[in-house]
């Protein structure tokens, strides 16, 4: 038979576990919430720079070439700006994709020029997918595009038209 003493010592050792299960979880839990927070924060923090104003103000005005032929005619200052344009919307559609960042943020704050600047790198990334061939170019920002689109089809009512106050911070 065991002792009172064994049994407590059992019972001690066996809330240790599950108090210690507990606080891992909730350790877990609490450095995703930050890691994502991180992330949003930064997300936002370069969407306000000059340079991203710099990039969709180019982006915007830009005859934007249909092949990869024409992308490599180019001037110089044109290509690096279109690489890192779609490097920044790829980054941006894998972080949604991996839901490190929500997608609310992008169609809060992009999202129309997301789903309008796929539209127009669509032709020259369909010819690079096959001329160099690379099958993923892009996929991430198409992906990022197309959940865009979806959220703007659904025609969200503005918050700035909303009968309820939209200002004010949640509770």
């Amino acid at each position: 038979m065991a002792t009172t003493i064994e049994i407590i010592a059992n019972i001690a050792l066996a809330l240790s576990v599950v108090v210690a299960l507990i606080f891992g979880i909730a350790q877990v839990k609490a450095a995703q919430r930050d890691r994502r927070e991180r992330l949003t924060l930064e997300t936002l923090r370069i969407f306000n720079t000059r340079e991203f104003a710099e990039l969709i103000h180019r982006m915007r005005v830009l005859d934007m070439p249909k092949t990869q032929e024409a992308f490599t005619h180019l001037p110089d200052a044109d290509q690096v700006m279109l690489i890192q344009g779609s490097q920044q919307m790829e980054s941006l559609g894998m972080l949604v994709y991996e839901k490190y960042i929500d997608l609310d943020l992008v169609d809060k704050t992009i999202g129309s020029f997301v789903s309008l600047t796929w539209e127009k790198y669509k032709p020259m990334f369909e010819d690079m997918r096959t001329n160099l061939p690379d099958p993923y170019l892009g996929e991430y920002f198409q992906w990022l595009a197309e959940q865009v689109d979806q959220k703007i089809q659904m025609q969200r009512e503005p918050y700035y038209k909303q009968q309820q106050r939209w200002h004010t911070t949640k509770k």
